[in-house]
């Protein structure tokens, strides 16, 4: 997985990308916290989530979740004021045949040097890709010849 694309779509390997967060080393930013966080997603790094949320408001417990295939991240907007960020995302996502987006105002706070995610206002919605439609993974090609091949 170190040499391959990290599943955050910035292009780089996931060995220089979000693994070294996915490690233990403090993420720079709120927008590389959100990127290392949704790599933890499409991994199902569950300790790592936990790890990364803000005790006032982290979850005793998060399953893992196999049916659910993260295949895109959109950074919307990204800023950070003293120890407050926010991050405006879109995430693509499947669960077996059916695709679907959630669109979060994502918001973060640093504390000893280190971010957290804090919580967010969420929203989703369904997509029904048609075969000729631009596939919503990002390729850029046809959904036929994507993602939808059967």
């Amino acid at each position: 997985m170190n040499q391959r694309a990290c599943p955050c779509g910035s292009g780089a390997a996931y060995a220089d990308c979000c693994g070294p967060y996915h490690q233990g080393a403090p993420a720079p930013s709120p927008e590389a916290l959100m990127r290392s966080r949704y790599s933890a997603f499409a991994l199902n790094r569950t300790d790592y989530l936990l790890a990364s949320w803000h005790a006032a408001t982290r979850p005793a417990s998060l399953a893992a979740d196999d049916n659910t295939h993260w295949v895109r991240l959109e950074i919307l907007e990204s800023q950070a004021a003293g120890d407050q960020g926010r991050v405006h995302f879109r995430a693509t996502f499947r669960e077996g045949r059916r695709w679907a987006v959630l669109e979060e105002d994502s918001r973060f706070l640093r504390e000893a040097g280190h971010w957290y995610y804090r919580d967010g206002e969420a929203s989703w919605q369904r997509l029904k890709p048609g075969r000729n439609d631009p596939c919503p993974c990002g390729s850029g090609r046809k959904f036929k010849a994507c993602c939808g091949v059967a």
